[in-house]
């Protein structure tokens, strides 16, 4: 093996799933790209401000492991590019990134924040001098209505996730929830809802989805799309949302109401891309763009310098120059293959709040 100075390694750091790692391997290996190879990352130690020798890490599983977390920290300060910025990623929760949606016009379901149901550690009620309570429960209620959902501020997997039905109901869920602290959203009733690939902050990847079938049967949709402008306002909001907030590799949800796609998840940095789930046509294109991406990413690193990518909010930030956002001007992406396959018959209605 060359130096790797000279060669540029792409390794993946990836916990429990077993088919896009390995095909993210393979797939760019059996490009015979001059001096770039791809290998699952090691490591049997880490010391401070050590090179990880790698160009490019793809992050698949730091989310789950604190110790990982630090190893790209690190990495990324000795010059390595994350997939994802893993200093945003740690920073990063779904509240912000609703208060962000809005700022920037994309439409998103009525939310409100909630205190933990108990306290933090070390806290008591003197911690919370500020805080009114009783909270202005009617106002919320009222403005959120029911059925209504109940999740994590921060986190995903539909872990914690909470349909409520009444105010009974949320008082007798939220006791469940113990020191997490929750979202309580508008449920959207929803006749279509898609799914979307991000990659690169430029390609995009529109899948049919359906959020109540077993996971194995969400991308299997038959329902023909409604018209091809709404694809078209469901990519301009993907990529407003993930330029926006500077990640590379994400995930948006929309449920359609009433012709508007209101964004309902957007913070996937690790999204599912395992074959099973997500179907062979949709793992072939998220494999093969990854490894065009990491690819890329490759080419264009520089020894030694500071390789991240931050969103357009953090960098207007820092500039203090917060101007409102521009509509993203990405070119549309060839992998739109959620084609309108003729006038769509109305589908049943359904609820949203993932």
């Amino acid at each position: 093996m060359q130096n790797h100075k000279t060669m540029k390694k792409i390794g993946i750091l990836f916990g429990q799933e077993n088919t896009f790692p390995q095909a993210f391997v393979n797939e760019i290996n059996s490009r015979g790209e001059k001096d770039i190879e791809a290998e699952f990352v090691k490591m049997d130690k880490l010391s401070q401000a050590s090179d990880s020798g790698y160009a490019v890490i793809f992050d698949r599983i730091s989310q789950d492991v604190p110790f990982y977390k630090a190893y790209l920290k690190n990495a990324a300060l000795m010059g390595a590019t994350i997939i994802n910025n893993p200093f945003w990623w740690s920073a990063d929760e779904k509240f912000f990134n609703n208060c962000l949606a809005v700022k920037l016009g994309v439409p998103v379901p009525k939310t409100y924040l909630l205190p933990s149901h108990v306290r933090p550690d070390d806290t008591s009620e003197n911690s919370f001098r500020n805080l009114a309570m009783p909270m202005d429960w009617e106002t919320m209620f009222k403005e959120i209505g029911f059925p209504a959902y109940m999740k994590p501020h921060s986190g995903g997997g539909w872990k914690s996730v909470y349909k409520v039905k009444s105010i009974e109901d949320f008082y007798e869920k939220h006791a469940e929830t113990g020191q997490l602290v929750m979202l309580l959203q508008e449920e959207i009733i929803f006749d279509e809802y898609f799914r979307c690939y991000c990659i690169g902050g430029k390609y995009v990847k529109i899948m049919q989805y359906e959020p109540r079938n077993e996971p194995h049967l969400r991308y299997v949709v038959e329902t023909p799309v409604s018209s091809q402008a709404l694809l078209n306002t469901v990519e301009e909001y993907t990529l407003t949302l993930c330029n926006a907030l500077g990640y590379e590799f994400n995930t948006v949800e929309f449920a359609v109401r009433d012709g508007i796609p209101y964004a309902i998840d957007f913070c996937n940095p690790a999204p599912d891309a395992d074959v099973h789930s997500v179907g062979q046509e949709n793992f072939d294109w998220v494999v093969k763009t990854a490894a065009d991406f990491a690819i890329e990413k490759a080419k264009s690193h520089v020894d030694g310098g500071n390789n991240q990518t931050w969103g357009g909010f953090i960098r207007e930030s820092a500039a203090g120059n917060a101007a409102p956002a521009k509509k993203a001007t990405a070119p549309k992406a060839a992998a739109l293959k959620v084609a309108k396959k003729g006038a769509a018959k109305k589908a049943p209605q359904k609820g949203a709040g993932k």
